[in-house]
């Protein structure tokens, strides 16, 4: 039999909670495990539980869901974190990512995706939600305030000259990045296999000195080239 992923839900909302409960237990090979109504909760639910996955807000009122991550994704075994958030327009999603989560979608995000990202998230692969990607590169493409990792990433031309650094097929697999493809998408489209497009990832953080796939995603937005 497949593995079931035991999710906890960490939110503040009560009507959130419920919303996601109803969806993911129609969900096959997927079992909520816990519920948690502040992110102060979560490493005890985690202790007692063991979840694979935990589906964390952002924002909730004793400890927020950044920190809870951090505190999460310390310990050994940690399970996989997905950020559902509403907020995508400043530092949130960039936070969450250095704490170490997997992904963010954004909360009106459709039940089907939500219950894809779960399990692509469970597999060790990261989520990001187009639409929350695009407001994303919007509202950093001209940094403003303190300086920040996405304040590193160049516009134009010295974008374009950064991506000249690419392979013809890690280039390709930078713009797919860019379009907020998953790994099983680009494999897909590119005609490759997934531990391929993880490997061509790999490269491309390392030859472009990026931290993670948002930096990748507004340097192929910012280059002109996606």
């Amino acid at each position: 039999m497949a593995r079931v992923i035991r999710v906890l839900l960490v939110d503040d909302d009560a009507l959130v909670r419920a919303g996601l409960r109803m969806m993911l237990a129609s969900a096959p090979g997927i079992e909520i495990v816990a519920e948690a109504g502040d992110g102060s909760e979560a490493e005890a639910l985690a202790d007692a539980f063991r979840p694979d996955l935990v589906l964390m807000d952002i924002r909730m009122p004793t400890l927020d869901g950044l920190e809870a991550t951090r505190i999460l994704k310390a310990r050994p075994d940690a399970p996989e974190v997905v950020m559902l958030t509403t907020f995508t327009t400043d530092s949130y999603v960039l936070r969450a990512l250095q704490a170490g989560a997997a992904g963010f979608l954004l909360k009106h995000t459709s039940p089907a995706r939500i219950i894809d990202a779960v399990r692509q998230a469970a597999a060790g692969e990261p989520v990001m939600s187009r639409e929350a990607l695009s407001e994303l590169i919007a509202a950093v493409a001209v940094p403003a305030g303190p300086p920040s990792p996405q304040s590193a990433v160049p516009a134009g031309e010295e974008a374009r000259e950064r991506l000249g650094l690419l392979a013809e097929r890690e280039l390709e697999v930078a713009l797919a990045v860019g379009r907020g493809l998953t790994n099983a998408q680009i494999a897909d489209v590119l005609y490759m296999s997934v531990p391929t497009v993880k490997s061509h990832i790999s490269h491309i953080f390392t030859k472009l000195d990026l931290g993670n796939r948002v930096q990748i995603a507004l340097l192929a937005h910012r280059s002109g080239l996606a």
